[in-house]
């Protein structure tokens, strides 16, 4: 698998179920989001992004379910930055379940820089633009 994707997994538990025995919709946030900080502990120092009074926000997110999962699946989130426009980044993401390779969910998740000592959202500069432009990955690399 390409370096500029993380992989992370989390076994179905019975905590994450619904009254229909599958995972609940609102869990699959909970595993994208470990996804999400798989990446940015991979990937880049987000400690020093916070040292120097940035933070990563959420600003969308959109997901689509493609199946469910039940308890004892494990699942494998893979997670990867597919777009950086001036102001905001994408990344795509993918859940699997591991004993078949069939794909439960995908998702995009677009975030901005905030500033938190003003505040206010702030473009992504030159410096942090040169780190994470090379990490681009296009959507479909998140088949496997």
């Amino acid at each position: 698998m390409d370096h500029r994707v993380a992989r992370s997994t989390v076994r179905v538990r019975g905590f994450h179920l619904d009254g229909y025995a599958h995972v609940n919709n609102a869990r699959y946030l909970e595993f994208l989001e470990e996804g999400r900080w798989a990446y940015f502990e991979q990937q880049f120092d987000l400690a020093a992004l916070f040292n120097e009074g940035l933070a990563v926000v959420a600003v969308n997110l959109n997901i689509n379910y493609r199946r469910a999962a039940v308890m004892n699946d494990e699942l494998e989130i893979l997670t990867s930055l597919s777009a950086i426009n001036h102001r905001s980044a994408v990344m795509h993401q993918a859940i699997h379940r591991v004993v078949d390779g069939k794909r439960i969910a995908d998702a995009d998740f677009t975030f901005m820089l905030l500033d938190t000592r003003s505040g206010r959202t702030m473009a992504i500069e030159q410096k942090l633009r040169e780190i994470l432009v090379p990490l681009v990955l296009a959507r479909n690399a998140l088949q496997g």
